[in-house]
């Protein structure tokens, strides 16, 4: 948790300068932010066990940035930072997360109407004083509106990503520092919901009162809501809630199944125990009659007891589980054990952080069969997207890798779906390339009628194998571009395409929703991590759970499918035009 908060003050320090015109610095800022925030350590340990020294290998940490991190650990705060906030304008990093607005458009909002904060913002868009600026206008005014609603969204709950890492955390701190027998993380959490609201925690334990103590007393709790013998709620740096039950053995798996949810599926539940003489709560199932608990250790049991197959958590929203599950018709959801490989990988080559050579070993070493390295093609010059000369350059890269690992490389780019359709490379490239991912990268503002068209073209094109991030969001950050994906699913079909469910955090694109929808046409998935550094492809299991609660069957993902089957599907789907 505390690199979290480290790599946080480096970017909001980061923000700052961008403002007050620095150039090079914040880049650094953000590279070490990136870093610190992939480590799998604590960077406390790392400062304990190695000083100074520890700190400044890691990629990007230089002997300032080291000091400063030196400086946190020590005091809570970074005097120069501290100072750089009282020098700039109040709330000059968060204004500057909202889409839209760069360093010199914030400046100018600074200067000339005196915004200081997210909310001046808000009130001088509702009174129309932006589209007054030079350089602003009435669209811009309109857009700033929704950036702001998506980061208000944005920071009511936080991304599946961070959350999870948070009660990871948790888990581990409980397990090493406390008498439990069993802990688990519940809610919306334990369902894999894009965003988080609080961290739900449910324990079993012979002593409650040192679970309690343990809790309250953790290093990155920032302050005590409440405690109590067997509940307690902590709220740890960055304002996120974390409430921690202890429970009973015996009504461990009713409290498990209540407080995982969703309350439309609880209410179901419910509904169906009356129904069957029962009466279902967080203690247990009860027959009515006479009051006699009959399941509660069991999550498990609770769902058979009730004529159900067991409905996995992800499944939990009300939308049909409850009655396929009495018809023992729920399919047997993918699992993350099932996922052969990743087939959406960034390297050095172009914005990533770790070396092709980096990511094909850390693959190797996650005991995946093959793995495609995807760079970004050459328009996408904001993210160093590659020139052709660059793309051979890479081939013969991975020929040299190739031959040093086990693992299969799968030639690839993230090609640009430019604005009329056609791809980024001309087509003897592309068909040089093992496996292409189309992505849309620009123009999000398209007409919906002209982004399906741009879409369909790029679906209709005999070189693409797989649709990038198919609806283009960045969650709390960029809604779905506009499309008619009834039409974009179609397309796919008929042409034999994939589409990818982006496993980024940030993305997790198609949502559970889309992917439901685009599962009715019989289309077919990759499960993808867009990976931009190394730790970045555990975020497999963030696409997982989005696949799971579209549905999907291992059949569904060609990720699962052999190192052999995927090459002969990637040579069919050329084959079809």
């Amino acid at each position: 948790m505390i690199n979290r908060e480290i790599a946080d003050i480096l970017n909001e320090a980061a923000d700052i300068l961008e403002f007050n015109g620095v150039e090079w610095k914040p880049r650094a800022y953000r590279r070490a932010a990136r870093k610190i925030e992939d480590l799998s350590e604590d960077i406390r340990n790392i400062y304990r066990k190695s000083g100074k020294k520890g700190l400044e290998d890691i990629p990007g940490v230089g002997s300032g940035i080291a000091n400063h991190i030196i400086e946190y650990l020590e005091t809570g705060r970074v005097e120069k930072f501290e100072r750089l906030k009282e020098e700039s304008p109040g709330g000059t990093g968060e204004l500057v997360e909202i889409r839209g607005l760069g360093p010199k458009k914030v400046k100018k909002l600074v200067e000339e109407l005196n915004i200081k904060t997210v909310s001046d913002l808000r009130e001088a868009v509702e009174e129309h004083e932006i589209r007054e600026l030079e350089g602003f206008g009435e669209k811009t005014e309109e857009n700033i509106l929704k950036s702001i609603i998506l980061f208000e969204k944005s920071h009511e709950r936080m991304l599946l990503g961070k959350a999870m890492g948070l009660a990871e955390d948790v888990l581990f701190y409980m397990q090493e520092n406390s008498e439990l027998e069993k802990i688990d993380y519940a809610g919306s959490l334990r369902r894999m919901k894009e965003t988080i609201g609080d961290i739900d925690m449910l324990v079993i334990s012979s002593d409650p009162e040192n679970v309690m103590k343990t809790f309250v007393n953790m290093e990155d709790a920032d302050r005590v809501e409440s405690r109590g013998l067997t509940r307690s709620t902590v709220i740890l740096r960055g304002g996120i809630h974390v409430d921690l039950r202890v429970v009973p053995a015996e009504s461990y798996g009713a409290a498990m199944q209540y407080f995982t949810g969703s309350k439309d599926h609880n209410i179901a539940m419910r509904d169906l125990a009356i129904s069957k003489g029962y009466k279902l709560s967080e203690y247990g199932l009860f027959r009515k009659d006479s009051g006699k608990m009959v399941e509660g250790a069991d999550e498990k049991s609770i769902y058979s007891r009730l004529g159900l197959q067991y409905i996995p958590p992800e499944l939990r929203e009300n939308r049909g589980e409850i009655a396929a599950a009495g018809k023992n018709e729920l399919p047997e959801l993918l699992e993350l054990g099932d996922i052969r490989g990743d087939l959406h990988i960034h390297t050095t080559f172009s914005e990533g952080s770790d070396s092709l050579e980096e990511m094909v070993k850390a693959a190797e070493n996650m005991g995946y069969e093959y793995i495609a390295i995807t760079d970004h093609s050459r328009s996408q010059r904001i993210a160093s997207g590659m020139q052709i000369d660059e793309l051979r350059q890479q081939w013969e890269e991975i020929d040299r890798v190739a031959g040093e690992y086990d693992i299969r490389i799968l030639k690839g780019a993230e090609v640009d779906i430019l604005k009329d359709g056609s791809l980024d490379y001309p087509d003897d490239i592309l068909a040089e390339l093992d496996i292409v991912v189309g992505s849309v990268h620009s123009g999000f503002k398209s007409p919906k009628e002209e982004m399906t068209e741009r879409i369909v073209a790029a679906l209709e094109h005999r070189y693409m194998d797989i649709l990038g991030h198919p609806s283009g969001r960045l969650i709390g950050k960029r809604e779905s571009y506009e499309a008619d994906f009834d039409t974009v699913f179609e397309t796919a079909v008929n042409n034999g395409k994939i589409l990818e469910i982006n496993a980024h955090p940030e993305r997790l694109d198609l949502n559970d929703r889309l992917i439901l929808k685009a599962k009715e046409y019989g289309v077919k998935f990759s499960i993808n991590t867009d990976s931009h550094s190394t730790s970045n492809l555990s975020f497999m299991k963030f696409g997982v759970g989005q696949a799971r609660r579209g549905w999907l069957t291992k059949d569904d993902d060609i990720n699962t499918y052999s190192y052999d089957r995927l090459r002969q599907l990637l040579e069919d789907i050329r084959k079809r035009k």
